[in-house]
């Protein structure tokens, strides 16, 4: 199990009110406490924060506002020693314009670096050499007036990306693989793991098609030369190799944004790429008991045999799961890390998802965000899901020192934080611990296989392994679940523990259970 850490809003150590490595460290107790196997640091590289950290200009050294190489060997040393492993952020789409090796790429037709980058004229009457539209809105190509050719970026202007048809670019991310791996960090969560190889003919995108998904529609295009060229698999495939060659093995993650299970399956290989791959149709799908059964049925019949899914429902581009799929409301929040913390494969939260944090209101005013800033109003970006993280109520939260300003603002602390759910038997922190508790207890809960299970509807209900069942009422209306004979081992209403369950089970609108079965019971 992961749980992902955004660095500039874990804990700030210092007061600057920028959360930053020692201040994770200093809450790795909690970490620890909850039962987790792992976190994900989203980057903790140099940059000059365009796009907060993912314009890297030095991959092999730490943003000196975050710490240093110091903190982040002391954060892994520390980290194993409570059995956490340290996963880090990987940006080899693009990098920063202030990076050294487009500093030297656009200083001239001629330069080394020159074809580390995607390079192109423009077309005759002045226009980008295409059609590619960037992922942050306008075109995603600048014209660099000095050397008269366009450069590409499939995000900020700031962030032109490298050239993956160029060897020189794959031996030099071999290195940086092995300087990370060499200092004990376990794997990366590869970003637009998709998108890194471009078409080499430059093709234009086809336009967007009624049945595309809706985030496809919305840029109004198809992605099919700017991304998901299967010359990736390739890359995929060599980095493989090298996380392998160690002990343990390191792990892959990819930010695999497609929305065609098939698609996603590929990623996987023939168990010789990504060990894991984020699965984005589930990100975004409708919390509703028909999409997400059919969603996972077509997930578990779509993948490899011996690939491994990933359940994840907020991140730090997403808004997060009890805004976006409970709409603020605390069942529905319960139901929804019930599921992710019981379905087959690697489930990943949020800082924060833990305590059922929702999204923070930021003003025009305090975004950081530029996505934010270019759609304001109609889309407020990815600030609202970035917001430091509520550690107790009073000044600062335990975030940072009183009096400090953090980098964006709070929520209401006083509503939602860590130190008030701590000995709460009733808060959503407690029924996350005992879910991760639950999960390393049963072997069936860590490694049975899934099927679905007939239910009424509006219920999703499924079996794992030989010995537990899982049913989630997700309507507003009271539900019986039939054929099921056990005890309820945990739910997501206090007090059911150990209740005898005879045949049915009844449901309250908007609830959880879990079922330890009898030998022999339960629906195929």
């Amino acid at each position: 199990m992961l749980y992902q850490i955004y660095p500039r809003s874990f804990a700030d150590s210092n007061g600057d009110g920028v959360g930053d490595l020692r201040g994770i460290v200093e809450h790795l107790d909690h970490l620890a406490w909850l039962g987790l196997d792992g976190i994900w640091l989203s980057p903790v590289t140099v940059s000059p924060n365009a796009d907060w950290g993912y314009d890297v200009a030095d991959y092999k050294a730490v943003c000196p506002e975050l710490g240093s190489l110091d903190d982040l060997d002391e954060l892994v040393r520390e980290a194993k020693r409570l059995r956490i492993r340290v996963v880090i952020d990987l940006v080899p789409n693009h990098t920063s314009d202030r990076h050294q090796w487009f500093r030297d790429a656009r200083s001239s037709r001629s330069a080394p670096h020159r074809d580390w980058y995607v390079w192109a004229d423009p077309k005759p009457d002045g226009a980008p050499p295409n059609n590619w539209a960037s992922s942050f809105g306008g075109p995603a190509w600048t014209l660099d007036d000095e050397t008269g050719q366009h450069y590409l970026h499939n995000f900020l202007p700031e962030q032109p990306d490298l050239n993956w048809w160029n060897e020189q670019v794959r031996d030099a991310f071999d290195e940086i693989l092995r300087f990370w791996f060499d200092r004990g960090i376990a794997g990366f969560r590869i970003d637009v793991c998709h998108g890194i190889v471009k078409d080499r003919d430059l093709r234009d995108n086809p336009p967007a098609g009624d049945n595309d998904h809706w985030t496809v529609r919305a840029r109004g295009q198809r992605p099919v030369y700017n991304a998901n060229r299967p010359e990736v698999h390739e890359v995929l495939r060599r980095w493989r190799r090298i996380a392998d060659t160690y002990d343990p093995p390191r792990l892959l993650l990819g930010e695999t944004y497609v929305f065609d299970i098939a698609e996603l399956a590929a990623f996987y290989g023939e168990g010789d790429e990504l060990d894991l791959g984020f699965n984005f149709s589930f990100l975004f799908a409708k919390f509703e008991a028909d999409p997400l059964r059919s969603l996972v049925e077509a997930t578990e019949a779509g993948l490899p045999g011996s690939a491994w899914p990933v359940w994840t429902g907020s991140n730090h581009d997403a808004s997060r799961f009890p805004t976006r799929w409970a709409a603020g409301d605390a069942g529905k929040a319960r139901c929804a890390m019930l599921m992710l913390l019981t379905l087959r494969g690697t489930p990943v939260l949020y800082q924060g998802d833990e305590i059922g944090l929702v999204d923070t209101d930021v003003g025009f005013e305090d975004l950081c965000d530029p996505v934010g800033k270019r759609f304001w109003p109609l889309y407020r970006g990815r600030d609202p899901e970035r917001t430091p993280m509520p550690w107790q109520t009073g000044p600062g939260a335990g975030f940072t020192v009183p009096g400090a300003t953090p980098w964006l603002p709070f929520g209401d602390v006083s509503a939602c934080n860590v130190e008030d759910q701590r000995d709460d038997p009733s808060s959503m922190l407690t029924l996350t611990r005992q879910l991760l508790a639950l999960r390393r207890e049963s072997p069936d809960l860590r490694r049975g296989d899934y099927r679905s299970l007939p239910a009424p509807d509006g219920v999703w209900a499924w079996r794992r392994g030989d010995r537990v069942a899982v049913a989630l009422n997700l309507s507003d209306d009271a539900a019986v679940m039939p054929g099921l004979r056990g005890r309820v081992r945990l739910g997501t209403a206090p007090g059911r523990e150990g209740e005898r369950v005879q045949g049915e089970l009844g449901l309250a609108p908007w609830e959880g259970v879990i079922v330890a079965l009898e030998p022999g019971s339960g629906p195929a």
